[in-house]
């Protein structure tokens, strides 16, 4: 379950499923930067990084905000901190399932010896 205000996280993983966004978080990882800066750093135009961005800020996974003439972006970190501890629970879910019927696996072998 999400809190009030909180991307959906099936809205921030489609967000999340394209090369470019990701190689836009990873550049907005080290810092602030405007669209401008960031289709310098990537193979795309500045308005394809700034569709992308549209993309992510609906997610709530960047934020922008203007810095005198030009507008920047921001990766919003607790956002993404979020996301990753809802996939490590569902992992984390997912190796107990395992750990149990290796167990019973074991049991069962056992028995038939």
């Amino acid at each position: 379950m999400t809190s009030p205000g909180a991307p959906s996280a099936v809205v921030a993983f489609a967000a999340l499923a394209d090369e470019t966004r990701w190689a836009v978080l990873q550049a907005l990882s080290e810092g602030d930067l405007s669209a401008t800066a960031l289709a310098d750093r990537l193979p795309v135009t500045r308005q394809a990084v700034a569709k992308h961005l549209a993309v992510l800020e609906a997610a709530g996974l960047v934020e922008s905000y203007n810095a005198g003439r030009e507008r920047r972006y921001r990766a919003l970190g607790a956002e993404l901190t979020a996301l990753g501890r809802r996939l490590e629970s569902i992992g984390q879910a997912w190796d107990a399932r395992l750990s149990r019927l290796a167990a019973i696996a074991e049991d069962l072998e056992r028995g038939s010896e």
